[in-house]
């Protein structure tokens, strides 16, 4: 491998991590209705799963309300069911043509678990991220051994592979900064 593709494939590999933490964080709750809280709900419907978002319109018209409107009506039982049985905690109302589901306000101490699996998965991207250097610096140090690299290329590698490191670990802790205080003040 020349040190362009260990660097390229390192930089897409880390972008997906951040781009799996950015997912992640979306699930989280501020104490604002957010479409994103009910995206990960995959519901029983016609004998197979089915993500939510194939099967209904999500979307967020108050800041405590998250509505659900089927594209077919015969889902809407499924779509509650899926919804109660969901560890969300939400109690979703149906109307025989939408869901609604009110968010309640956040206490402190849900706020700080909340915080808490921020945190972790921050870590769990850094880690990854941390993985994918590593996985980096043994493709540079295999091209060198296999003579495709000189020693130089290599150490020069090694270091913009660290710099991608910082620069990926560096956005993973902005991600979450900027979460943790949405959690906290409620937005």
């Amino acid at each position: 491998m020349t040190p362009d593709d260990i660097l390229l494939d390192a930089e897409e590999r880390m972008e997906k991590a951040i781009g799996v933490l950015k997912h992640n964080l979306t699930g989280i709750r501020t104490g604002r209705a957010n479409p994103g809280l009910v995206d990960s709900l995959r519901v029983e419907v016609y004998g197979s799963q089915a993500p939510i978002k194939q099967l209904a319109s999500v979307g967020a018209p108050e800041p405590t309300q998250i509505v659900i409107r089927p594209f077919d009506p015969g889902t809407l039982k499924d779509i509650e069911k899926a919804i109660i049985a969901s560890d969300l905690g939400f109690n979703p109302q149906n109307d025989g043509r939408l869901i609604r589901i009110n968010i309640p306000a956040l206490s402190t101490e849900v706020r700080r678990k909340m915080v808490t699996r921020i945190k972790d998965l921050t870590e769990e991207a850094k880690v990854a991220v941390r993985n994918i250097r590593r996985d980096a610096n043994k493709a540079a140090d295999q091209a060198e051994k296999d003579k495709q690299m000189s020693e130089d290329q290599r150490d020069d590698t090694k270091k913009e592979v660290q710099d991608l490191t910082k620069k990926y670990e560096e956005i993973a802790r902005d991600l979450a900064k900027t979460r943790e205080t949405e959690v906290m003040e409620g937005a």
